[in-house]
């Protein structure tokens, strides 16, 4: 994991982050409330069923707080330096939330149900378990006695990457909240890729850093999911 334990603001970085998610969001908007919805329906043949209004706009209302969510998080909590290339990387990412789930919930007719309060439910529990971990996190950190150990309070307790638990249930929500059974791989794909390749590396990381430490919390603790793996 080199990226970690590399301090630096990344203004540029974060800078074109920004610029290109903002522009992602207006694309959102324009394919669910004007014309881009036709204009996908004509080009792509995707059904643009406009009827269902409400679910639209949960969809935009989740694209906007994930956008100042996980904003805040980047410009206040990351510490980390951002290479050039994943300027372009992270907003690639997030097109899947914003432009994916607004095509998958383009065909949806469906009126809004108790599965759909479930869901929105599920998106809140998973951005407090994200964003909360991470903030609660910095704060420990920022106490001086506290400086080389390693961080398992909080909901960390739970699960060693409960950040990324919260993840996975905030785009499940999403994909939830479209009614397209296809939307379902994009949180397969994400719950993929932190079991199988992004947390085990940073575990691999965050052992050699606190050596024993993080083993017995490891040995204690479960990886991804509370009580479960």
């Amino acid at each position: 994991m080199e990226l970690y334990g590399q301090h630096s603001k990344s203004i540029p970085q974060k800078v074109i982050i920004h610029v290109l998610e903002i522009l992602l969001l207006w694309l959102s908007f324009w394919i669910l409330f004007q014309n881009g919805g036709n204009r996908i329906e004509s080009i792509f043949s995707i059904t643009n069923s406009s009827e269902q209004v409400y679910r639209r706009i949960i969809i935009f209302v989740f694209n906007i707080i994930t956008f100042f969510r996980l904003s805040y998080m980047m410009i206040v909590l990351l510490k980390r330096n951002i290479p050039w290339e994943e300027s372009i990387s992270v907003p690639f990412a997030f097109a899947l939330y914003y432009i994916g789930f607004t095509l998958f919930v383009l065909p949806a007719s469906a009126t809004i149900d108790v599965i759909d309060f479930f869901a929105v439910t599920m998106f809140i529990a998973g951005s407090v378990l994200n964003s909360g971990g991470e903030i609660l996190r910095d704060r420990w950190k920022k106490i001086p006695e506290n400086n080389g150990k390693i961080y398992t309070e909080g909901f960390f307790k739970y699960s060693r990457h409960i950040n990324y638990f919260g993840d996975i249930l905030w785009v499940t929500a999403y994909a939830i909240i479209t009614r397209n059974i296809y939307a379902a791989s994009i949180p397969v794909f994400i719950f993929c890729f932190f079991a199988f390749f992004n947390a085990p590396k940073l575990d691999a990381y965050l052992k050699k850093k606190y050596g024993e430490d993080y083993t017995l919390y490891a040995r204690n603790t479960k990886m991804l999911i509370p009580f479960i793996y």
